[in-house]
């Protein structure tokens, strides 16, 4: 086996070297391969989406379509390879180049082996170097020492799948008794492509997100401002009026980042945009709540009976808002409310209340215009 090996060592080093070069190509596609379809991937995904926001029924066609072509490609492959069935792994002798025990808390310790196989001649394949790690029970260990030979089980079409066989058979053991094999060279290792291949997720993944945002970016247009107004531009809404008054109403709903009203500034910039619906600043109530504001007055009444919508500290309803949902007894606050309607004369200025609801009920608390608290009514307090 001596002779044998030295006979097989020129043909694996070219072996090796082709080897490897096998495998530097052909990564290369499969890495290729996975970019590709992971953009396409994230393209059909986006698509689908857009089209079911923008109601584009084309658009949702695409990119379902491509979905359902990516999902029958990937069964028919899957299909192929599960009728091809692995070929039996096979039993030979190895050299130990070096082993080192990584751990030692238990009765089996993982030890990592360097090691030549040397395949039996009808396996028509040269020597060479892999590196595994296995469990071996600690007294076996001794057994196992750097040029010692190793009986050892190997996957022709997986040659980097090694075990050694702790428990040979007698001939094997014998055969590995009388062997000696020459160590192949460091140019023939070889190693799990899978392992290699996981670094390319990262790839792939940063691949799908483009697809997705060069499909958003086709669409931002029609994504990102819509013919559809919002309520937010609705005209307001008037009710019939008399000769003597001109009752009036409007309401507007935000969205987008950062949506809640409770965002610091958010109120008196909504409140603003009222005041040019309805052209004035004097009305009769002021109802928000976190995504909505709306406000209703009589032009007919005079200012001593209304509330002046720029007038108002805006900037310290959020601050109550936290108040009532901590302090009135109501542990998951489903909704809230904030309510402002004029003083109840003698001098007093707005009242502005605030209102949660959960599941134990609803409580408030009372504010004066200088938001500061004049009145609290927990949950069950009537």
């Amino acid at each position: 086996m001596g002779m044998a090996g030295q006979g097989r060592r020129g043909a694996g080093e070219v072996n090796g070297v082709a080897g490897e070069a096998r495998s530097a190509v052909g990564g290369f596609p499969a890495a290729l391969r996975l970019t590709v379809l992971s953009g396409v991937t994230g393209a059909a995904l986006a698509a689908l989406v857009v089209g079911v926001i923008l109601e584009r029924v084309p658009v949702l066609v695409t990119g379902g379509g491509v979905l359902v072509l990516l999902v029958l490609l990937a069964a028919l492959g899957g299909r192929r390879s599960g009728r091809e069935e692995p070929p039996a792994a096979r039993i030979a002798l190895a050299r130990i180049e070096d082993l080192r025990a990584t751990g030692g808390e238990t009765a089996d310790v993982p030890v990592t082996f360097r090691l030549t196989v040397a395949p039996e001649p009808e396996d028509e394949r040269p020597a060479y170097r892999v590196k595994i790690s296995q469990s071996v029970n600690l007294v076996d260990i001794p057994a196992y020492r750097p040029g010692g030979i190793a009986v050892v089980e190997y996957r022709p079409d997986k040659p980097w799948d090694v075990r050694v066989v702790t428990r040979p058979t007698p001939e094997w053991s014998r055969r590995a008794e009388a062997a000696e094999i020459d160590s192949a060279p460091e140019s023939t290792l070889v190693s799990d492509p899978d392992a290699v291949a996981g670094s390319w997720c990262v790839v792939g993944l940063v691949a799908l997100l483009a697809g997705a945002a060069l499909v958003v970016l086709v669409f931002r247009g029609e994504l990102f401002t819509s013919d559809d107004p919002p309520a937010a531009s609705k005209p307001p809404s008037s009710s019939p009026s008399s000769s003597s008054s001109r009752t009036f109403s409007t309401s507007t709903t935000v969205s987008g980042p950062s949506s809640s009203l409770l965002t610091f500034g958010r109120m008196r910039a909504t409140a603003m945009e009222l005041e040019t619906r309805v052209g004035t600043a004097y009305v009769t109530a002021i109802t928000i709540e976190d995504h909505r504001m709306a406000v209703r007055g009589d032009s007919a009444l005079p200012p001593a009976e209304t509330v002046h919508l720029q007038s108002l500290p805006y900037e310290l309803f959020p601050g109550l808002v936290r108040e009532a949902r901590t302090t009135l007894g109501v542990r998951a606050p489903e909704s809230w409310r904030v309510d402002v309607t004029p003083g109840t004369g003698g001098g007093l200025g707005p009242r502005v209340r605030v209102t949660v609801s959960g599941a134990e009920g609803t409580a408030h608390l009372d504010a004066d215009a200088t938001g500061r608290v004049t009145d609290r009514r927990a949950v069950g307090v009537s």
